[in-house]
C-alpha cells in the first residue's frame, strides 16, 4: 500500500530495492538534469568542446548508481573516482599529472578570464568535475532514499554556478532553466508514487510554467544587472610585456626601413596599433595594462555610437615581441592560442612569441563620431592620465601648450591646435637621436626641433597633460604597401601617435608627426585618419563649425526621449512580477508557519502550536472561539482517531502547563501530522490549491 492508501507495485526507490520503471526513468531524469546544468556553461565555453566534458560526467555516475544500487555506497564512490580520472584522459588527450592543480586553479582562472573562455582542459576540468559530482549525488540519492526533489538539487546548484561564471557571456540560460524546471517537476511526480496519468498532466503544467518564466525572466530587475563575481576579483598586476618597449624600437626600425614585419589582408586601410603606453616616469613610457585571458571577445570601449568595421587577417613575418597588431578597436579575435587582452585599452597579447607565418583574424570596430559630437566632447577626469613627473621641464611644456592652444575654447580644439603646432614648428628626421626622457624632449623642443614620431607623440601627450587633457602614447604602423588587397607592413612604416580620452567618445587619436617635408604628410601611404584629423583641425581653427545647439536623437519627432521601460511593457511586467511574488508567498507561508510552530523551544508552546496547526489544516483558522470538544465533534471518523488524543493533550496543557513533558509535545505533533495527512487525502487537489492561494 502507498502512504495514501493506494495499492502500488512500483513505489519509490530505497536501499536494497530493485530498480523499477520509475527508478530507471528517474535516473534518466537525473542524468538529463546534470547534462542541462553542464550545458548552461555554454556562455563560458562556446562550441562543442563543452560536450566532451559534460556528456560522460552526466551519464557515467548514473550508470554506476544503477549497477551498484544493491551494493554498499563506498563501492559506488570508489568506482566513480576511478572512472572520473579515466574520463579526463580524452579531455586532456592523455594522462594529466597536473590534474588536481588545474582543478584547484580553475576557479580563479575563469574569474579572471574575459568570456568566452578558451575551452582548454585546464578550465573544462571544473565543469567536468561539478557535473560529475552532481550526477553522483543525484543518482545515489535517488537509488538509496525516498526523497522527491533532493536528487535534482545537486544539478540545480551546478546550474547556479554556471549562471555566476557566465554573467558576461553571450547567449541566455533561460532555456536551460526552463528545461531544468520541467525535469525537476517530472522527477517529483515520479517519486511521489502517483499514477502515470499524473505525469501526463503534471509535465505539461510544468512546461507552461517554464514558458511563462522564459517570457517574464528577462523583465525581472535582476536580469538587467545580474551580480558579476568578476568585479570582486583582483586582477593580476601590470607586468612588463617585453624586455624592449616598442616605443624604444621606433628609431632602430626607421634606420632599417625595408625589414618585413607582417602583412594584413584587410577590406580597408588603417593604422595598425601595436602597444598602448599610459604611464610616464620622466624617462620611459610604460603600460599599466592588466591583461586577462580571453577566448576571442574584446570588451567594447567607451564609444557607443556609429562605427565602421575593419576585417583583418594578420600574418607574422619578422615582428618581434608578443604584442599583436590590429586596427582600433578590436572586437573579436580568433586563431591566437593563449590570447590575452587589456579591457581598458583593447591591446592584444600572445602567450608566446609568434613564429613566422603565424596567422590570426581580427574584427575591429572603428568609431565614426560626427563633427558635432567631436566639438562637444569633454575630457574624462582621471588623475593618473594627466600626471606629469615633478621636474623643471614641466613649466616649459605648459608654456608651449598654452601658446599653441591660445584662443581654443573647447578641449577638442585645444587638441587639434596642439597637433597643428607640432606639425608646423618641427621637422620629421629619422636621423634624430632616439629617446623620450624629459631632458631629451626639452632638447628636441628648444634646440633641434627635429625628431621621429617617438619625440612628436610623447611631446604631444605631455603637453596635453599640462592642459588637463588625459593622454597616452600608442605605437603602431601605417597601413603599409597595398598589393592585391594585402598590406605589406615594413619596419619603415612604424609610427607613434597620441590619444586623448573624452567622455562618451573614448580615446581619440592625434597625429602630431609631420611628413618629411616638414609641412605636409608625404608618407608613402597616407592614413585616412590623418587626413580627416587635418580637415577637422582646419575647420575648427577657422571657426567653420560652430558649437552645436542641443539636438534630438536622429529620427526623433520633436519630443523628449522617454526614459525607462515603455508603459505597455512595464504594466504587464509589473503585474506578472506581483503575481509571481504572491504565488511564492502563498506557497511558502503555510510551510513557514508550520515550521515556526514546530520549533518553539518550550513543550507547552509546541503542543499549542500543534493544535493551532491542526485547526488551520481543518479550515478552522478563523473560528478561534471553538472549544477542543467542539472541533472533535465536527470531525468524526478516521480523523477523530488522531484528533481526540491531540485535543486531550491540548486541554491538559491549557490547565496544567507546568507539567508538560517533551514527549507530550512530540506526541502532539505526531497526531497533528496524521490529521494533516488524512485531510490532504480527503480534500481534492483543486480545493487545497484554492485554500492555499487564498491564504486560508
Amino acid at each position: 500500500m502507498s502512504r495514501r492508501g493506494r495499492p502500488t507495485t512500483s513505489g519509490p526507490e530505497g536501499p536494497g530495492r530493485p530498480l523499477t520503471w520509475r527508478g530507471v526513468i528517474g535516473l534518466v531524469a537525473v542524468a538529463a538534469i546534470g547534462a542541462t546544468a553542464g550545458w548552461a556553461f555554454h556562455r563560458v565555453f562556446p562550441g562543442t568542446q563543452l560536450l566532451l566534458a559534460v556528456a560522460p560526467a552526466a551519464v557515467v555516475p548514473v550508470l554506476v548508481a544503477a549497477l551498484t544500487s544493491k551494493r554498499p555506497l563506498w563501492l559506488s564512490l570508489v568506482l566513480n573516482v576511478v572512472l572520473w580520472f579515466a574520463a579526463t584522459v580524452p579531455l586532456y588527450k592523455g594522462v594529466a599529472p597536473g590534474l588536481v592543480r588545474d582543478l584547484a586553479n580553475s576557479w580563479e582562472a575563469l574569474l579572471t578570464t574575459l568570456l568566452p573562455a578558451t575551452p582548454e582542459p585546464r578550465l573544462l576540468i571544473l565543469v567536468h568535475t561539478l557535473v560529475w559530482l552532481a550526477a553522483v549525488a543525484g543518482a545515489e540519492t535517488l537509488t538509496r532514499t525516498r526523497t522527491r526533489l533532493a536528487p535534482a538539487l545537486p544539478g540545480l546548484l551546478v546550474y547556479g554556478v554556471a549562471l555566476l561564471l557566465g554573467v558576461d557571456g553571450e547567449g541566455s540560460n533561460l532555456p536551460a532553466a526552463a528545461v531544468l524546471l520541467v525535469l525537476a517537476a517530472a522527477l517529483c511526480l515520479l517519486r511521489d508514487d502517483r499514477p502515470p496519468v499524473w505525469l501526463l498532466a503534471g509535465i505539461p503544467a510544468a512546461a507552461v510554467l517554464a514558458a511563462v518564466s522564459l517570457v517574464a525572466g528577462p523583465l525581472l530587475p535582476i536580469a538587467a544587472e545580474p551580480y558579476n563575481p568578476r568585479k570582486d576579483v583582483d586582477l593580476p598586476p601590470p607586468v612588463r610585456v617585453d624586455s624592449v618597449s616598442p616605443l624604444d624600437r621606433v628609431s632602430a626600425w626607421l634606420q632599417l626601413p625595408d625589414r618585413e614585419l607582417f602583412t594584413v589582408k584587410s577590406d580597408r586601410p588603417a593604422n595598425w596599433r601595436l602597444a598602448v603606453l599610459d604611464r610616464y616616469d620622466g624617462v620611459r613610457w610604460t603600460s599599466s595594462a592588466r591583461f586577462q585571458p580571453t577566448g576571442g571577445r574584446v570588451p567594447a570601449g567607451d564609444w557607443t555610437g556609429k562605427t565602421g568595421t575593419v576585417d583583418q587577417t594578420v600574418t607574422f613575418d619578422g615582428l618581434p615581441g608578443t604584442w599583436l597588431p590590429s586596427a582600433e578597436r578590436p572586437a573579436e579575435v580568433s586563431g591566437v592560442p593563449g590570447l590575452a587582452v587589456d579591457p581598458a585599452s583593447g591591446a592584444l597579447l600572445a602567450a608566446e612569441q609568434p613564429a613566422k607565418g603565424f596567422t590570426y583574424h581580427v574584427l575591429s570596430r572603428v568609431a565614426e563620431p560626427s563633427k558635432a559630437e567631436l566639438l562637444d566632447a569633454r575630457p574624462v577626469e582621471d588623475p593618473a592620465l594627466v600626471e606629469f613627473p615633478a621636474s623643471p621641464q614641466e613649466k616649459l611644456f605648459r608654456e608651449l601648450a598654452q601658446e599653441a592652444t591660445k584662443g581654443a575654447d573647447t578641449p577638442i580644439k585645444q587638441a587639434y591646435r596642439l597637433q597643428g603646432y607640432l606639425r608646423a614648428n618641427a621637422k620629421y628626421d629619422i636621423t634624430a637621436p632616439p629617446g623620450h626622457s624629459l631632458k631629451g624632449l626639452e632638447f628636441f623642443l628648444q634646440t633641434t626641433q627635429r625628431g621621429t614620431s617617438e619625440q612628436f607623440a610623447t611631446s604631444f601627450a605631455l603637453m596635453a597633460r599640462t592642459l588637463g587633457l588625459p593622454s597616452r602614447v600608442v605605437v603602431g604602423f601605417r597601413p603599409g604597401e597595398a598589393v592585391n588587397g594585402v598590406y605589406h607592413v615594413k619596419s619603415g612604416h612604424v609610427m607613434a601617435w597620441a590619444e586623448i580620452r573624452f567622455e562618451k567618445l573614448g580615446w581619440r587619436p592625434f597625429y602630431p608627426t609631420p611628413g618629411r617635408s616638414g609641412a605636409k604628410d608625404d608618407h608613402d601611404v597616407v592614413s585616412q585618419q590623418i587626413k580627416e584629423s587635418e580637415e577637422l583641425e582646419g575647420e575648427f581653427s577657422q571657426g567653420g563649425t560652430d558649437k552645436p545647439k542641443a539636438t534630438r536623437p536622429v529620427g526623433g519627432k520633436g519630443t523628449e526621449p522617454g526614459d525607462g521601460v515603455p508603459l505597455w511593457v512595464a504594466v504587464p511586467a509589473g503585474g506578472t512580477a506581483i503575481l509571481l511574488v504572491y504565488v511564492v508567498v502563498a506557497l511558502a507561508l503555510p510551510w513557514w508557519r508550520r515550521r515556526k510552530r514546530r520549533n518553539v523551544p518550550d513543550p507547552e508552546g509546541k503542543v499549542l502550536g500543534a493544535w493551532q496547526q491542526t485547526c488551520d489544516d481543518l479550515g478552522l483558522r478563523h473560528q478561534p472561539a471553538l472549544t477542543a470538544a467542539e472541533v472533535v465533534d465536527r470531525h468524526p471518523g478516521d480523523i477523530s482517531s488522531h484528533l481526540r488524543p491531540l485535543a486531550d493533550i491540548s486541554n491538559f496543557v491549557r490547565y496544567a502547563p507546568d507539567d508538560v513533558a517533551a514527549e507530550a509535545a512530540d506526541e502532539a505533533w505526531r497526531r497533528s501530522d496524521a490529521v494533516r495527512a488524512q485531510v490532504r487525502k480527503k480534500t481534492p487537489l483543486k480545493a487545497r490549491l484554492r485554500r492555499r492561494l487564498l491564504l486560508r
